[in-house]
């Protein structure tokens, strides 16, 4: 047995537990921020050179101050907003122990246009371990749903359920994913 070697595989592994409860809390804190209109704790939550786009590719920024503004100019469309997190899963790069990949489910509630709306996303990030804190490098938003409230028990079944903008639109999954796409044809 090799006691230091054990020490440094088990200080890795408390490091890993540690580290997906910090990106929970991070995730989490994300969905407060959000709804509570906190825009220097929502910034503090990226790396000052994150990314943040969406899967249908209407929104793309780089760079922390770039996206407090664009979520300025998102609220300002928006009246109360209600996020919530579900699942989150988290992989650790082997190779950097302060890198990680996670994705995760969420749904929220807003008023967008004079209207109720409903969502359910994925978030597909990249997490980031800089001075010890984790933070978000880069996400991508897909949503499966974003809709009037009033439309959701027909729009649920319908793949056009983009319908936060005016018109209905496809959404990004999971029709558009090679699995549905091979689950279909078989």
């Amino acid at each position: 047995m090799n006691a230091p070697a054990d020490l440094a595989a088990l200080a890795r592994r408390i490091d890993r537990i540690e580290s997906r409860t910090a990106i929970a809390e991070l995730c989490t804190t994300y969905a407060r921020a959000c709804d509570d209109r906190d825009m220097a704790l929502l910034g503090s939550l990226f790396t000052e050179d994150c990314t943040f786009e969406s899967r249908d590719g209407s929104r793309f920024h780089t760079g922390r101050h770039a996206i407090v503004e664009m979520y300025k100019v998102r609220f300002r469309a928006l009246g109360p907003t209600y996020h919530w997190t579900h699942d989150l899963v988290v992989r650790f790069d082997e190779a950097d122990d302060d890198l990680a990949r996670g994705q995760l489910l969420g749904h929220a509630e807003c008023f967008r246009n004079g209207q109720a709306m409903v969502a359910a996303m994925r978030y597909d990030d990249t997490y980031r371990r800089e001075g010890g804190a984790w933070r978000i490098h880069r996400r991508m938003l897909s949503y499966f749903y974003y809709m009037p409230v009033g439309e959701y028990a027909e729009g649920l079944g319908s793949p056009m359920r983009m319908r936060a903008y005016g018109d209905r639109r496809p959404a990004d999954y999971p029709e558009k994913l090679p699995t549905w796409t091979t689950w279909e044809q078989a």
